[in-house]
């Protein structure tokens, strides 16, 4: 059961293949309690990436390529949910009118701003860093573990919608490796202080978040999810900068 979670996981949140898998309801329902494991499994090839091209290109350079690359893996899905948030948070509707906006398939101005602001904070946070593939790893492993506290403390805001089957139980299993794994990697890579403050983010900045969207539109959806994993990735650079 757990390996069918974790390829369902695999396959909804990375390009990487996982063969001729058709998962069901079930499994795409107990695929949360695997976002941990499939970030884990990001950061390796992340950092891995980064460590290779850190042989030939410029610090500046490899920040820039490690701020995009992550990206690819996701082939921008998170990035949507943060631009269709954008814009319907932002555009001063009723609750209604906001979640047509995010269900619009057009990105409007504040969903540009909004990459674009993510893009420019996670450049200057990353060029910073004497590890620049540590800090990428670390970005994306943070904002993937954020994803499980994100669902379990929220409520789905629409009618209907894809992401609906990840709501409706608390995924307990999901939750307590995003903290092991999310501890574990931050303390193997930085030590303990700074894997705390890594836990934080990934544990408390998706409640808060999680309360800001039951605030504007009643609850989460896919959208928020996605906006939830970039802004945990942004947090979670801004902590390294801010103590490395």
């Amino acid at each position: 059961m757990m390996l069918r979670a974790f390829i369902t996981a695999t396959a909804i949140m990375t390009i990487l293949p996982v063969g001729r898998f058709f998962p069901n309801e079930k499994d795409l329902h107990r695929s949360v309690d695997m976002f941990a494991v499939v970030g884990l499994l990001l950061a390796v090839i992340i950092w891995g990436a980064g460590t290779a091209l850190a042989y030939s290109l410029p610090p500046v350079v490899l920040a820039a390529v490690m701020t995009v690359i992550p990206e690819f893996f996701t082939k921008g899905l998170h990035l949507d949910g943060l631009a269709d948030t954008a814009d319907g948070f932002l555009s001063s509707r009723s609750r209604e009118r906001k979640l047509e906006i995010m269900r619009d398939s057009h990105t409007g101005t504040m969903g540009v701003a909004a990459i674009s602001a993510l893009f420019l904070i996670k450049f200057a946070c990353l060029a910073t860093m004497s590890d620049i593939p540590a800090a990428a790893a670390s970005m994306a492993l943070t904002g993937r573990c954020a994803l499980t506290f994100h669902i379990a403390s929220s409520k789905y805001a629409a009618e209907h919608g894809s992401a609906a089957i990840y709501f409706g139980r608390i995924p307990w299993p999901g939750i307590c490796l995003s903290i092991i794994i999310a501890a574990s990697a931050g303390w193997m890579v930085y030590g303990a202080g700074i894997a705390v403050w890594l836990t934080g983010v990934a544990v408390f900045l998706p409640l808060l978040w999680s309360m800001i969207t039951y605030r504007v539109i009643g609850g989460a959806t896919g959208d928020t999810i996605g906006c939830c994993e970039e802004l945990s990735e942004a947090a979670a650079l801004l902590v390294l900068a801010a103590l490395l």
